[in-house]
């Protein structure tokens, strides 16, 4: 059962560590609604924005300025976020193969391959937090501006609604808490929990040969006494 989780939980981390990354380097975080007045389809991004001409499909994109430029607050956040997001889910899931019994790493110790496992799920549940809050927050921001202006018969020609790359953000932070509470809750759950599983196995095997010497010491006089009795009933 332990194996099970471990593979579920570590089929969820790849894909949701992917989808972080790729949401927060394609451009397709805002898109031009369908009831915008453009012929061409615009896509915005954290890094840059692209058009693509509905007729003859060519795409053009055009960077933003500098990191160190005035950009909205929502832009700017919204990179801190996903960008911590993937560090943390990229090192959770490295951790998480480490973790794994069918990764011989550290074979004789369970034990500490069950700790790894806990660590990495902790590391997915701290990922899907930024993740999440970065890609509600710019959906939302997205939505509001939004209706702010169909509110108040406000038409610019071109409305903007969140496109997939902020559905891929959201997908993401979701399946790292997923993958985390597996291996934090039921795998802690499901582990080995008997008295001599407790150990690792370096410990149990020092004990066993403290004890197998015990034993030798022990037998040693026995040996001896019965090596001379053997002589006694030869004479």
């Amino acid at each position: 059962m332990r194996g099970l989780l471990q593979y579920t939980a570590c089929f969820f981390a790849f894909f949701s560590t992917g989808f972080l990354v790729v949401a927060t380097w394609t451009d397709c975080w805002m898109v031009n609604a369908d009831d915008s007045l453009e012929v061409s389809t615009k896509c915005r991004g954290l890094w840059w924005e692209c058009v693509t001409n509905a007729f003859d499909g060519i795409r053009t994109c055009d960077e933003y300025d500098s990191i160190l430029a005035e950009h909205p607050l929502k832009l700017v956040v919204t990179r801190a976020l996903m960008i911590t997001a993937d560090i943390l889910a990229g090192f959770g899931f490295i951790t998480l193969l480490l973790g794994l019994d069918c990764v011989k790493f550290l074979p004789d110790e369970p034990y500490i391959k069950v700790r790894i496992c806990f660590v990495a799920g902790t590391m997915l549940l701290i990922a899907g937090a930024p993740g999440i809050i970065g890609s509600v927050w710019y959906a939302v921001d997205v939505y509001v501006e939004r209706s702010s202006l169909v509110l108040h018969n406000i038409f610019l020609g071109i409305q903007y609604k969140f496109g997939w790359s902020c559905w891929l953000g959201m997908a993401g932070s979701l399946g790292c808490f997923l993958a985390g509470a597996v291996l934090t809750c039921c795998l802690y759950l499901f582990k080995d929990v008997g008295p001599e599983r407790n150990y690792p196995y370096s410990m149990r095997k020092a004990y066993s040969t403290a004890a197998a010497s015990m034993a030798k010491s022990y037998a040693a006089p026995r040996t001896e006494t019965a090596k001379m009795y053997a002589v006694d009933t030869r004479v």
